[in-house]
């Protein structure tokens, strides 16, 4: 097929792999990423990771999306519409009736700090009957067992990394919930493309070359085979934060 024979190319594409990586570094410079909005609602993210998250999420079709890291909730809230699409459609499929105010699908948001106005906005938004968030560090034992009893009964779960960014976090983040992965679909870390940028990038935060969400993700896929890393998506991007984060579990 002439995309998967593109796709692959561009994995191999030396040239176009610099040049994507230099436009990212200084997008990144530029604060780019904080430009859009998911129907209403700041989304920190590359409209290329978004179209991702897309593809991901009609192709594996969660009934259940497990968020780390809320900041403004524009995150959550694609995930909810994409999951408000997929009901729409199983009922077209089905011949059946759909209502909107029916939320067969969820999306459960976890952050250490739910700012009272983002929350507020998030509340209000007529996605909000999908949404469930936690307020409480993403590792913390109380925090990761109120998930997994929301996880319970859910048949397909995705599950999207993107709290605090060093190795110990994001480690002890995919220990947590990439467990409750259901085969055939994804833990998508976001930010390993840290580990791709000059030392010292992000100034006086936390992580770092060396010390990022990638090494968490390549010392847990090394105990772990039962989740591969698909470069594919990453091949088919180009510019994504999340270089080896899409985590397909077999």
């Amino acid at each position: 097929m002439e995309r998967t024979s593109a796709i692959e190319a561009y994995g191999r594409n030396e040239e176009f792999r610099t040049i994507s990586a230099e436009w990212r570094a200084k997008s990144m410079a530029e604060r780019y990423v904080y430009n859009f909005d998911w129907l209403g609602r700041p989304i920190i993210q590359y409209p290329q990771d978004i179209q991702a998250i897309q593809e991901l999420v009609w192709t594996t079709r969660p009934d259940l999306i497990i968020e780390t890291g809320i900041a403004h909730g524009g995150s959550l809230i694609l995930s909810a519409s994409l999951l408000a699409l997929l009901d729409m459609c199983d009922a077209i499929e089905a011949g059946v009736s759909f209502d909107p105010r029916e939320a067969k699908r969820k999306v459960v948001g976890v952050d250490i700090d739910i700012r009272a106005h983002n929350r507020a906005a998030i509340e209000k938004h007529p996605m909000a009957t999908r949404i469930e968030m936690i307020q409480g560090s993403s590792i913390d034992a109380e925090v990761i067992e109120s998930v997994k009893a929301l996880a319970m009964g859910h048949e397909r779960v995705m599950v999207c990394l993107d709290s605090m960014h060093t190795h110990d976090h994001v480690l002890a983040e995919l220990e947590a919930y990439a467990p409750l992965v259901t085969r055939g679909c994804y833990c998508v870390v976001f930010d390993t493309f840290v580990e791709e940028l000059s030392p010292g990038f992000f100034g006086d935060r936390a992580w770092d070359v060396g010390n990022n969400p990638m090494t968490a993700v390549h010392a847990y896929t090394a105990m772990h085979p039962e989740f591969s890393i698909d470069r594919t998506m990453a091949n088919k991007l180009m510019v994504t934060v999340a270089p080896d984060g899409f985590l397909k579990r077999l």
